[in-house]
């Protein structure tokens, strides 16, 4: 992948939606700098920027629910990437497969 692809915003961070590969499910949307992507690149699983802690995140490092990369695309503006993984576990902290377990619901005058 070419990184000069990538448009890093001012904290030097991109959007990075993660996908499962084979449902297609949205699983997550993190940050990744330019450590993180070029970790993600080096071991084949998503390693993250966390903000609240500042400091990579490998996913699942603990957990063990880690995230074999299949492939990573950047959009049309190079501002979000999409990486489509093989989880090996559940993406959301709470132990949801996907993040996006809520629903709100539109509000129907």
């Amino acid at each position: 992948m070419n990184l000069d692809l990538v448009l890093w915003d001012e904290r030097g961070l991109v959007a990075t939606v993660v996908q499962d590969a084979t449902t297609r499910q949205v699983l997550m949307v993190a940050y990744m700098s330019r450590e993180s992507l070029e970790k993600t690149l080096e071991i084949g699983e998503t390693v993250f920027w966390s903000r609240s802690r500042a400091k990579l995140w490998h996913k699942g490092e603990t957990s063990g629910n880690i995230q074999r990369v299949r492939e990573i695309f950047v959009d049309c503006d190079g501002d979000t990437l999409l990486v489509l993984v093989d989880p090996a576990g559940p993406a959301c902290h709470t132990g949801e497969v996907s993040c996006f377990y809520r629903n709100l619901e539109a509000n129907r005058d």
